[in-house]
């Protein structure tokens, strides 16, 4: 392939490639490492069975987020697994001489949060977390992937990630979007379209004015949620957007060495001409707030239309799509505005950042939670949350009825104590709306954006964000 025609993926994974291995797959050196508690303990196990070191520890950043509680963080925790877990990656990172950012360091909070907010993100890299969602840092141009607890051990002992090269799809979305459209619909609606399973063996490049005009939180919120689409990864370009956000965080270049970077880095975007193996255009105006209805991020309506009759979907799918009805308690022909919800929930990884707080701020200023409905707020981070207090949001959330809570991931997986209660409904701005996900086997998640949770909690059911915006 002429370097003329090489689109932005390509570029990158030969820049990483150390050579072809015997399996065919391709072993890449990885430029950054991130780690947390729940995926790394038998990782370092490992390690240790093998008398191994950390190849390159300047290269591995640890944080604690996926069992950290929001409400009480007193140690010992109060769930033994939980702070066993905490002492775990507490000795391990001083074993092996890892930086931990722990409780102590107020730079904590969920790792893909983390990353970005740090600078430790960068255009051009390769970087892996045993996080599906790791997907996030492609927002800046990288190539970042999830991996398994196996694989954790080896880019720690090697630095290195054996994989096969998926093909790139670019998915362009033109046009401008509506009032009250979000990166969270943006997405939701990309994954409704081409499927759960539409990206297996695919990087997502995406592209378009739509995508161009973002802020980088915004692009982290799409890129985030790719792996929902089953790409292995998503990517945006990088633009001048990408190098300001960069500029002067603490692990960014500095003086003349981040001029030098970004230039560099701003080479690296797929060029006019680009190679891609497939291309998906879509039209901003067609796209409404989104909200799933099933149990996959693939099962979704804009808010203004109707649960899809099951005899629609192709024949492989119409077994998922009424097994969702089923479990949801819904009906196709359905519409979800006025679906009353019991728990309302904004945080995450895909939309904990200090935008998704100031969008839902906005919309319950001078409202309040609807009795009966518990409302979480959860910062991404120790300095999401600081930000938002030092603009007052905490106030804002508090006095319309919400819980203000510590930084972690909180109820998107509840791998801690905030978890649903048997059949609770709950409107969540998390990725994934799977049986089981938010700690009740029979709790029910709705997906949407921040804003939308924000007019469910006040209204008490399904709302239209923009009847109140």
């Amino acid at each position: 392939m002429s370097a003329s025609t090489k689109n932005l993926f390509d570029k990158v994974w030969d820049l990483h490639s150390v050579g072809t291995l015997p399996s065919g797959q391709t072993q890449l050196i990885i430029g950054l490492h991130l780690i947390h508690e729940v995926t790394s303990p038998q990782a370092f196990d490992m390690l240790r069975e093998r008398n191994l070191k950390v190849k390159f520890p300047s290269r591995t950043v640890a944080t604690v987020d996926h069992i950290i509680p929001t409400d009480n963080q007193l140690r010992p925790f109060q769930d033994s697994l939980a702070e066993e877990m905490m002492s775990a990656i507490e000795k391990n990172c001083r074993e092996f001489g890892v930086t931990l950012l722990d409780l102590k360091d107020n730079r904590q909070g969920i790792v893909h949060i983390v990353g970005p907010e740090q600078g430790l993100t960068q255009p051009g890299m390769t970087i892996a977390c045993g996080d599906s969602h790791t997907s996030t840092h492609g927002a800046f141009g990288s190539i970042a992937f999830g991996i398994g607890t196996s694989q954790v051990a080896y880019v720690l002992a090697t630095q290195t990630l054996a994989m096969n090269k998926p093909k790139v799809r670019r998915i362009e979305v033109n046009g401008q979007l509506g009032k009250g459209v979000y990166a969270k619909d943006v997405v939701l609606h990309i994954i409704r379209k081409l499927g759960v399973k539409g990206g297996i063996g695919h990087a997502y490049e995406f592209a378009g004015d739509v995508f161009d005009r973002m802020t980088m939180e915004e692009r982290m919120t799409v890129c985030n949620m790719s792996i929902e689409g089953g790409a292995r990864c998503g990517y945006v370009n990088p633009d001048q957007t990408t190098v300001d956000y960069i500029k002067g965080r603490p692990f960014a270049p500095k003086g003349a060495d981040f001029d030098k970077a970004a230039a560099w880095w701003l080479s690296l975007a797929s060029p006019k001409g680009a190679r891609y193996d497939d291309v998906v255009k879509y039209d901003a105006k067609d796209i409404e707030p989104t909200v799933t209805w099933g149990i996959n991020p693939g099962q979704s309506v804009g808010i203004g239309e109707s649960i899809p009759q099951v005899a629609t979907f192709d024949a492989e799918d119409q077994a998922g799509a009424q097994e969702a009805l089923d479990f949801m308690e819904l009906k196709a022909g359905q519409s979800l505005d006025g679906l009353k919800i019991d728990v309302a929930f904004i945080g995450s990884c895909t939309n904990g950042r200090i935008s998704d707080l100031r969008e839902a701020a906005r919309i319950v200023q001078g409202k309040h939670v609807k009795p009966g409905i518990k409302a979480l707020v959860v910062p991404g981070s120790q300095q999401v949350r600081e930000q938002a207090m030092q603009e007052g949001l905490d106030k804002i959330f508090e006095s319309a009825g919400f819980e203000w809570r510590g930084a972690g991931c909180s109820m998107c997986l509840a791998m801690n104590p905030d978890k649903l209660k048997g059949r609770e409904i709950c409107a969540s701005s998390s990725n994934r709306n799977f049986k089981g996900r938010q700690g009740s086997p029979t709790g029910r998640t709705l997906l949407m954006s921040p804003a939308m949770v924000a007019a469910a909690a006040v209204s008490g059911c399904v709302t239209d964000v923009r009847q109140l915006a």
